[in-house]
């Protein structure tokens, strides 16, 4: 083959599992660790995305002369759970004009609203070129096989750009998420805030003293097999918990997470009395630690604040982090320092009625996102940054 002639190829496979690892992870270099081949292949072969579960994996591949140069985490699904870009109610409103909403197409991780790289692409290559293409394949796709909607989910800001320009449609959510700017210590993570609110915390903390409760941090090599079972049971614990709980992990993904995937994890596991009474998965990669299970066996009074958000801060500063973006929802976040910021989406409906329809919708919710993210910052739970920093 002469040099100057290059054979693409674009095409769906049946799993990341099949795709070389050290390709694949070359594509997501410094990028999410939600979309690394362990992490996907993982979900994979613990049986979680069985046909069962609305899950299967069907990643969008393209082949330059025999080896990846582009991707995308793609799924064909039969229902809207374990997503968090809700679309319910675009599911009734396509049901009602008689069209059928399922299956659909989702680019996105599995049971992880984190955002991240969703278009992968081999680093020297040329990243909006290979976007425009993956996108046309995924509508092309969409279309030649009736399927209602193409999703991206939790897309970098430039992704969600760069689709609404190939006829996507943008959506704007939001999160909390903690920003460490220039913490040396904890006691830096308290000195940023207002008075009243730093009191709280501080009693908030004492609680665990006086219950006799002491949080540890185990990450890496610190993690064995031993705390599959407990960190299984927590996350069993909300499930169960909550009526809008839905299991989407078994015990084995706990089991090859905590085998294959262990350099990116960090548990901080609650005990009282020698008993493991609480802990939070949560995974860091570069800079940022991610939040995603939490759960107790033994409920203590502001167990949940000290092991989800003071503990993780407290590792971020520790470890110099610059982030921790411990998952959706939770308004009391913000009273804790995590501050509102933006998560992208895009949508792509085959059938054009549906699409001016969500549209509509869409131009006010972003609208509304917007406005919901500006007043939460400017009503930040932190002093404002600054020459000056009077207390109010």
């Amino acid at each position: 083959m002469p040099a100057d002639t290059q054979q693409i190829d674009i095409q769906l496979e049946e799993g990341v599992a099949s795709l070389p690892k050290d390709e694949w992870d070359a594509m997501v270099a410094g990028g999410s660790p939600f979309v690394e081949w362990t992490f996907l292949a993982s979900l994979e072969s613990a049986g979680t995305l069985e046909e069962e579960s609305g899950w299967s994996a069907k990643p969008l591949v393209a082949r330059e002369n025999g080896r990846l140069i582009a991707a995308c985490p793609l799924y064909l699904k039969s229902n809207s759970e374990g997503e968090f870009v809700f679309d319910f109610s675009w599911a009734d409103a396509a049901h009602r004009a008689g069209i059928e909403y399922y299956p659909k197409l989702l680019v996105g991780v599995p049971f992880s609203p984190v955002t991240g790289t969703r278009f992968l692409v081999r680093p020297g290559a040329d990243r909006k070129l290979w976007i425009e293409r993956l996108a046309a394949a995924l509508r092309e796709i969409c279309v030649s096989n009736d399927l209602s909607s193409v999703h991206v989910n939790f897309c970098l800001p430039d992704e969600a750009e760069a689709l609404q320009g190939l006829g996507f449609h943008t959506r704007i959510g939001l999160q909390y998420h903690w920003h460490n700017h220039g913490n040396a210590s904890f006691d830096d993570y308290l000195g940023a805030f207002r008075s009243k609110r730093r009191n709280q915390i501080r009693r908030e903390r004492r609680e665990m003293e006086r219950q006799e409760v002491t949080i540890r941090s185990y990450a890496g090599d610190e993690i064995s097999a031993e705390l599959v079972d407990p960190m299984y049971t927590f996350y069993l614990s909300t499930i169960r918990s909550r009526a809008w709980g839905r299991q989407y992990l078994n015990r084995e993904a706990f089991e090859r997470l905590i085998d294959r995937f262990k350099n990116r994890l960090v548990f901080i596991i609650a005990e009282q009395s020698g008993e493991k009474i609480a802990g939070t998965f949560n995974v860091q990669k570069g800079d940022a630690l991610y939040g995603r299970y939490w759960g107790a066996t033994r409920m203590v009074r502001h167990l949940h604040f000290n092991v989800c958000y003071y503990a993780a801060v407290e590792y971020c500063i520790e470890h110099s982090l610059a982030r921790f973006e411990p998952g959706a929802g939770g308004e009391y976040k913000q009273m804790r320092g995590f501050d509102a910021s933006p998560t992208y989406s895009a949508h792509y409906l085959a059938d054009p009625r549906l699409g001016a329809a969500i549209e509509q919708f869409l131009e006010s919710e972003r609208s509304q996102a917007q406005n919901t993210i500006e007043w939460y910052q400017e009503n930040s739970a932190l002093k404002q940054r600054g020459p000056s920093e009077d207390e109010t």
